[in-house]
């Protein structure tokens, strides 16, 4: 049965099962399309300790089964700034809106959680992700406009802003 928008439901990580659906969602398209990187070893590995704890949040989108679809993080730097990280669709899930839910319940949560500034890295051959973002609000802007000190991804050749 195809999954739709109406029977998604987003809510944050609860358990390590949580937690692991999440690094898999995120391996499978990051092993698939470019190769994993000691951040994302570091933040899959462990999102409650790096991600949740420091203040951000992991949401997932679940279809009525439970089965994860996607998801996404909001990590969090000084000064209430956060960045929207390892968002990810399962690829049959894709087209059906999970991407679009993902980004809004990211954004109103990162509000919740008291962003002054959300930011993302992501790559120029993700055209449907860059629309999708370019969708929901965010600008392109340039990496030295950004909060990153030091090693960032290297695959991340887009940087965008929520205006």
């Amino acid at each position: 049965m195809p999954h739709t928008t109406a029977s998604v439901e987003i809510s944050s990580i609860a358990s390590q099962q949580d937690a692991d659906a999440f690094r898999a969602l995120n391996e499978e398209w990051i092993t698939r399309l470019f190769s994993m990187e000691e951040g994302d070893r570091v933040l899959l590995g462990d999102p409650f300790g790096h991600v949740v704890e420091p203040g951000g949040d992991v949401l997932l989108a679940r279809d009525e089964d439970g089965t994860v679809l996607g998801g996404v993080a909001l990590l969090r730097y000084p000064d209430d700034v956060f960045e929207l990280t390892k968002m990810g669709v399962l690829p049959a899930a894709q087209g059906r809106g999970v991407g679009r839910r993902l980004v809004s319940a990211a954004i109103a949560r990162a509000r919740e959680l008291g962003c002054t500034r959300l930011f993302l890295g992501s790559h120029s051959s993700l055209a449907p992700a860059i629309h999708l973002y370019e969708e929901a609000g965010f600008v392109h802007t340039t990496r030295d406009r950004l909060p990153l000190d030091g090693q960032y991804y290297d695959r991340a050749d887009v940087f965008m802003e929520l205006k």
